[in-house]
């Protein structure tokens, strides 16, 4: 079995990789960057005649394997992913499916009508974390889930890599933070609850990272700067990091020299005051579910870890846990304060795979269900669909101020489609 690589940035080399370990022969490489192009040829064994700039040049050759990663930039996605539809490919594409909930819908009926598999990199769902938390509520001891808190802590270098000087930091480039990196917490809370949203309100701004927050007498790049005691200041941010994520974004030449020298030029030699950046560095959502379950969704740059914490709050007791500590704390109530109540505490395994063992879960599934010919799964395109309406719809409450109904949303966009 082959499958072809479009985007070999780090989260296409993942999957690809992954696959190529496995014995997947990756039958071509699509990726306009030379530099990743020719390190994803040499980590992949793809021959030169296999490698292509764009994505005119190989769908040019109809379908020369059984499936694709498409793991461009968001707004390429819609385009890529209808052609290879058109072509018969099967898909493993990554999230956001698009930033446009209509383009996600006519994804979703191709796929349909072509009968193909689409797999969303929805990866929580195949976490350790989330899987365990997943079995807990559907176990019953601590009665139906009534409401839910949830956060995703970003991680401020985090969010000033990716969402400031990073390719995500501009919703016309990429999408809405919600819809780019929350798409995941929408999708997760959906599956929690086990029912779609009925209303949506959403609060956020960019508050921090702008001009008018930067240190006096600070220049527009790093290595020019004379306020060297800047925490955002990029020798800071990258050379402690050579040799990993983020400084393998930087550059594939992981030497100080290199990274130097690269950052003089790069986006991430940027002043993180004075980018081109528009998406919010906080944001909260409230949302409301046909089952009556509530919850409220926090996503935040201003925290020191990355990772993501919950608390489900149940008819006979609470779930409270996070993905960093891969544990889950239960405790079922008593009849006062004064009883010892009953605690369990669940420690979720460790994986050496990136997001929590998600991505090799996500791919383990993948290419079973190539070889079985299925185009089912917990992440499938007719599942993810709804994360997406939620992201869109809480962008659109916060631009506009207003509380979204989903029906009337839902109504809406599929007389534009």
């Amino acid at each position: 079995m082959e499958i072809a690589l479009i985007g070999a940035g780090q989260r296409g080399m993942i999957y690809a990789e992954y696959a190529y370990q496995r014995g997947i022969q990756i039958a071509a490489v699509v990726e306009p960057n030379q530099e990743r192009r020719e390190i994803a040829a040499q980590k992949l064994n793809v021959k030169k005649e296999c490698l292509f700039t764009s994505t005119e040049e190989f769908f040019k050759l109809g379908k020369i394997c059984k499936a694709v990663i498409i793991a461009s930039m968001d707004q390429d996605h819609f385009n890529q992913t209808m052609t290879a539809l058109e072509l018969d490919y099967d898909i493993l594409l990554e999230k956001p499916i698009s930033p446009n909930p209509v383009e996600c819908l006519k994804i979703a009926q191709k796929a349909k009508q072509k009968n193909r598999l689409v797999v969303v990199c929805h990866v929580l769902r195949y976490t350790a974390f989330f899987r365990t938390l997943k079995e807990v509520i559907q176990e019953g001891s601590l009665g139906r889930i009534l409401t839910i808190q949830h956060n995703e802590n970003i991680g401020n270098y985090h969010f000033a890599h990716s969402f400031v000087r990073g390719n995500w930091r501009r919703s016309d480039l990429s999408s809405p933070l919600i819809m780019q990196k929350s798409c995941h917490d929408m999708d997760i809370l959906t599956w929690l609850a086990d029912s779609p949203a009925t209303r949506v309100s959403s609060f956020g701004s960019l508050s921090y990272f702008k001009e008018e927050n930067a240190p006096k007498n600070s220049t527009t790049r790093c290595l020019d700067c004379p306020v060297t005691d800047c925490r955002y200041h990029a020798l800071k941010a990258y050379l402690p990091a050579l040799g990993s994520w983020p400084a393998t974004v930087v550059t594939p030449k992981q030497t100080e020299d290199d990274m130097r020298n690269a950052l003089k030029t790069s986006p991430y030699g940027r002043c993180v005051y004075r980018c081109d950046n528009d998406v919010c560095d906080k944001q909260v959502t409230v949302l409301e579910f046909e089952n009556d379950i509530t919850a409220t969704f926090h996503l935040s740059a201003f925290t020191n870890h990355i990772c993501r914490t919950i608390k489900v709050m149940c008819e006979n007791g609470e779930i409270r846990g996070g993905d960093g500590l891969r544990e889950l704390e239960l405790t079922k109530f008593t009849s006062n304060g004064v009883d010892q109540y009953e605690q369990q505490v669940i420690h979720t395994s460790l994986s050496s795979s990136g997001h929590g063992g998600g991505d090799s879960k996500l791919m383990e599934e993948f290419l079973t269900l190539l070889k079985t010919g299925e185009t089912q799964s917990i992440t499938s395109i007719e599942r993810s669909i709804e994360s997406h309406i939620m992201a869109y719809a809480a962008e659109l409450s916060r631009t506009t101020k207003k509380t979204i109904e989903i029906k009337e949303l839902k109504e809406n966009l599929l007389k534009e489609e």
